[in-house]
């Protein structure tokens, strides 16, 4: 059994973990760099959804966008539809397609970046998939922008890109808001990976509850430099 690790803490013990702590989190850091250097542009489709139950009535509403992304932070949204409650669409899909473009400002990107300047890292440990492994870490923001999240990633063995995550926004998106649980899945596009679904729960303080899905359809990369060989399926060994 391998001792558990953390920056910053005590943690229980971990099974089956081949690299320290150190060199997985480097790894993160270094390969997630690589892939935003490399991505030159892609295109794809979404699909975001939400139910409202509640006070003062249940509300749904569906809206599909194009997205067009070119490096190094342009993001363009083309409504192809919308159906459903005009506040939701509104008040919250809008709102959220202009919080992703203020995020993907340089400044933005190196607030919230998965790295040790924004987060503490712990080891959860190590989980073999039909995939391949998967190390487990929890995180802990060290400051509470609202682009950060506490909770857990799966984060491939080989890659070393998040291919999952759960957990809680460190900053409360809104007063109306009582908490909210976040789950991301991510999908390997060519050598990248990308978001393939987003799930959020939202209690609201009135006592109603609100659901929204993003689902990520039809990636196609359009432009895109080579990808620094990782050396034994772990990044750079240095």
């Amino acid at each position: 059994m391998a001792q558990a690790q953390r920056f910053g803490g005590a943690m229980p013990r971990v099974e089956s973990v081949s690299l320290p702590l150190e060199r997985i989190v480097g790894n993160i850091e270094e390969r997630n760099a690589q892939r935003a250097t490399a991505l030159g542009g892609f295109e794809a489709k979404r699909v975001y959804r939400m139910q409202y139950r509640g006070l003062p009535s249940d509300r749904d509403a569906e809206m599909v966008v194009n997205v067009t992304y070119r490096a190094p932070n342009a993001k363009e949204f083309s409504i192809v539809s919308q159906k459903g409650s005009k506040f939701i669409i509104d008040h919250i899909f809008k709102k959220l397609l202009e919080g992703e473009r203020e995020a993907a400002t340089d400044e933005n990107r190196r607030q919230t970046a998965l790295s040790t300047d924004n987060y503490d890292f712990s080891l959860a440990g190590y989980e073999a998939a039909p995939e391949g492994g998967r190390y487990v870490l929890d995180l802990l923001p060290k400051t509470k922008n609202r682009f950060l999240y506490r909770g857990k990633i799966w984060v491939d063995a080989r890659d070393f890109a998040v291919v999952r995550m759960e957990g809680e926004p460190a900053k409360n998106p809104s007063f109306w808001i009582k908490k909210t649980k976040i789950a991301h899945q991510y999908v390997k596009v060519d050598n990248f990976w990308l978001p393939a679904e987003n799930h959020t729960e939202s209690l609201i303080r009135l006592g109603g509850q609100a659901t929204l899905s993003i689902e990520y359809r039809d990636y196609r990369i359009t432009r895109a430099d080579p990808l620094p060989v990782a050396e034994n399926g772990r990044g750079n060994t240095k």
